[in-house]
């Protein structure tokens, strides 16, 4: 029975990211492709603290938990060293990502979700990822496409929402 749950929060929540990325205005405007390290980062069309403000409003809206926001420029103060505002947001759906475990337990690396959200040089907000096709490669993953496929819709869909408008 707990598969079978599991398996219908997944269809759900595909069900949802494909919808919600369709309807996404702009979804690819500003998005910088996966780097080798299988970055993806999208430009925010909104000051630091409102990126953060409306990822975190989009997660909520999507029923996905939300686990904890450190603020890395912070911390490195504290340490006495100066950094640009970098925040980083945790974030997941434990019926999805724990399926990436049970493939692989080392995919426990990069699960939960983490998103960046930092200021460059040019004080530009973005929004930084793991492209979830190379986590899959990371760690030789090959029987869980569709909930990577459904994990890359998801995360696109939430960094999309603060793009440029």
């Amino acid at each position: 029975m707990s598969n079978c749950f599991t398996q219908a929060c997944a269809a759900a929540l595909l069900a949802f990211a494909l919808f919600a990325s369709s309807t996404a205005p702009g979804a690819a405007e500003g998005v910088k492709p996966a780097s080798a390290s299988g970055v993806i980062a999208t430009k925010s069309a909104y000051d630091l603290q409102e990126t953060v403000d409306r990822l975190k409003k989009d997660i909520a809206a999507k029923g996905i938990t939300f686990f904890q926001e450190i603020d890395q420029a912070s911390l490195a103060a504290k340490s006495g060293i100066e950094l640009k505002p970098s925040i980083l947001l945790i974030f997941g759906n434990p019926p999805l990502g724990t399926q990436f475990i049970t493939a692989n337990p080392q995919a426990g690396l990069d699960w939960p979700v983490r998103m960046l959200v930092y200021r460059d040089e040019a004080g530009t907000v973005w929004v930084a990822y793991t492209d979830f096709g190379w986590i899959a490669r990371r760690h030789g993953v090959t029987s869980r496409d569709a909930q990577f496929h459904m994990a890359s819709e998801v995360a696109a869909s939430i960094a999309s929402s603060v793009g440029p408008r």
